[in-house]
């Protein structure tokens, strides 16, 4: 946490901009600002989980200061059995706000259509995200009528999230990161300190978690960047702009 953290809240006016709410959110502790985002948006947010390696941490947050807030959660059809499984303990046990969107089109009729998109270079990507990803996150966003979405990226995940500021705009929705700042060791910490579920996968080595197809275990040596689909990329597509104009995202 920053040592400049504080737990005041900030009453404010007008609605920040993402430039304003971000300096407003750096110095507090997480669970400030999640108190501080509930102030200024109440039943405008909404947050998103992938069920990924430190899921647990942002789903405790949510659990013990804003349980009310819708948690999205986008199924590919290609996660691993162990995504599925570990996805469902939190669902049934942790009394959140779970709600579950699939792609408009099914993985087995994608296949058939368009072949297998992971393997179709860059251009085959790109579809398979805004297919996958993109399209079901923001048909997401417009049915649960959120437009402020706080997701747990951090910096220290790769070399793509370094300068990403507390909060941004990306098309007409407000993007929030609560723990942008923590390290893994306070990660680790807070794993520890509230005794948190971890992914199976994680015992078996791998260090970041997608779907299966793009997802591996490191070789020696390797960076966790690396990892995913192949080290050509990192990010998935949600924290990109799309470029489609009717979404807002």
């Amino acid at each position: 946490m920053s040592p400049s953290s504080s737990s005041q809240r900030v009453g404010l006016k007008a609605e920040p901009t993402a430039e304003e709410l971000s300096r407003l959110l750096e110095p507090l502790r997480a669970t400030d600002r999640l108190l501080q985002l509930r102030e200024i948006y109440g039943d405008r947010l909404v947050a998103s989980t992938s069920f990924g390696l430190q899921a647990s941490v942002m789903l405790h947050l949510i659990k013990e200061h804003a349980p009310e807030i819708p948690v999205i959660f986008v199924d590919t059809g290609y996660c691993f059995p162990e995504t599925y499984q570990f996805s469902q303990g939190f669902i049934d046990d942790w009394g959140l706000d779970i709600r579950v969107f699939n792609p408009a089109i099914s993985a087995a009729r994608q296949e058939a259509l368009f072949g297998k998109l992971w393997e179709q270079g860059e251009e085959g990507s790109k579809k398979y995200g805004l297919l996958n990803k993109v399209e079901p996150m923001n048909r997401a966003l417009s049915e649960v009528g959120g437009d402020v979405w706080l997701s747990g990226l951090r910096r220290s995940q790769s070399s793509t999230r370094i300068d990403r500021p507390f909060a941004e705009q990306q098309q007409s929705t407000t993007k929030v990161y609560p723990i942008l700042d923590w390290a893994d060791a306070q990660v680790s910490s807070y794993f520890h300190e509230h005794d948190l579920p971890r992914h199976p996968l994680e015992a078996e080595g791998y260090v970041t978690m997608g779907d299966w197809h793009s997802t591996r275990k490191p070789l020696e040596g390797e960076s966790a960047e690396e990892t995913r689909f192949d080290g050509q990329k990192y990010e998935c597509g949600l924290h990109e702009n799309s470029g489609q104009n009717d979404y807002q995202i």
